[in-house]
């Protein structure tokens, strides 16, 4: 008897880059459910040998998915969300600024390739530095600002609540947060709008801690990178991507911190910031304005300005 079902047709899900990243993104993709992977990179056979793994470990978990590994770009065409991690990571003693100029080179590619290839994708842009790339990657597709984002705030942030989880040892599902401005060493840990269970941590925590512990969200992945020596965060990056993208695809109207385009919001234009968003079908649906006191819009402005900076370099 011949078999004549047919599968519904599942989401497709172009991860451009295949190193810890974005082999981190696949395994999520194939465990949350969410669609179809093509796993590219420009190094001959890694994607091919990641996906093959990959493949391997599905029938394990019993994972209805695909994962497919190529070095052509073209092989991405039609999918639905392009998540970009192509380029270099930093190394002990780099800033993210530092990768400026060799990571625009592969942006510029990359989005030409996403341009042609997935014109109607959510294009979620994790290479650093972040801002500053995912504003190149706009101005390269020419796609809506809405639907080109970067992925910063939402790691940013959830950093922010597992140090005060930690010190508060409770859950971090009791924690709430937000971790705004650019994704580097400026960034702005959001205090004023940060509750444990609803409660300010301002009355939780004494005010030097709550210094320390946002020093330590700013400097969180250099700490990282100090400890690996090899490369940058991988889990927690990819993990954070992953929420973005179930935002979209299951128009979860979910509230999180994204770069995202300023079009005058918060007195901003013209550039990629991490700012409170909603998150739905249509890609970045709402930026949403709060009302920060002196001290976060003082901070915000230094922040502000450290992107501008990078953007002439590009």
């Amino acid at each position: 008897m011949e078999w004549k079902g047919k599968m519904a047709k599942r989401k497709k899900i172009a991860l451009i880059g295949a190193g810890q990243i974005g082999g981190t993104l696949a395994l999520l993709c194939g465990m949350r459910n969410i669609g179809d992977v093509v796993l590219f990179d420009v190094v001959e056979g890694m994607p091919q040998g990641k996906a093959l793994d990959l493949m391997h470990l599905a029938p394990v978990f019993g994972l209805d998915f695909t994962v497919t590994g190529t070095n052509d770009i073209q092989d991405i065409k039609g999918a639905d969300v392009c998540v970009v991690t192509s380029g270099l990571p930093r190394k002990p003693g780099m800033s993210r600024d530092d990768l400026v100029k060799t990571n625009a080179d592969i942006i510029r590619a990359v989005g030409e390739g996403i341009k042609k290839n997935a014109p109607d994708s959510l294009v979620i842009v994790i290479t650093n530095p972040l801002d500053a790339m995912a504003y190149l990657m706009q101005k390269v597709t020419g796609f809506a600002p809405k639907k080109v984002v970067g992925m910063a705030g939402v790691l940013d942030s959830a950093r922010y609540r597992a140090f005060l989880a930690q010190e508060l040892n409770v859950s971090v599902n009791s924690v709430s947060a937000f971790v705004l401005g650019g994704h580097g060493d400026d960034m702005v840990p959001v205090r004023s709008y940060t509750t444990c269970g609803g409660i300010p941590v301002a009355n939780l925590i004494p005010g030097d801690r709550l210094d320390a512990i946002e020093k330590r969200v700013r400097g969180a992945g250099g700490e990282v990178v100090a400890l690996l020596k090899t490369g940058s965060a991988f889990y927690s990056p990819a993990a954070s991507a992953i929420q973005m993208v179930e935002a979209y695809l299951f128009d979860r109207k979910q509230v999180l911190a994204a770069a995202v385009h300023c079009s005058g919001e918060y007195g901003v234009k013209d550039i990629y910031l991490g700012l409170p968003v909603v998150m739905g079908a249509s890609g970045v649906e709402k930026i949403l304005q709060i009302e920060l006191n002196d001290e976060e819009k003082s901070q915000l402005e230094k922040s502000v300005q450290s992107v501008k900076a990078l953007i002439p370099l590009l």
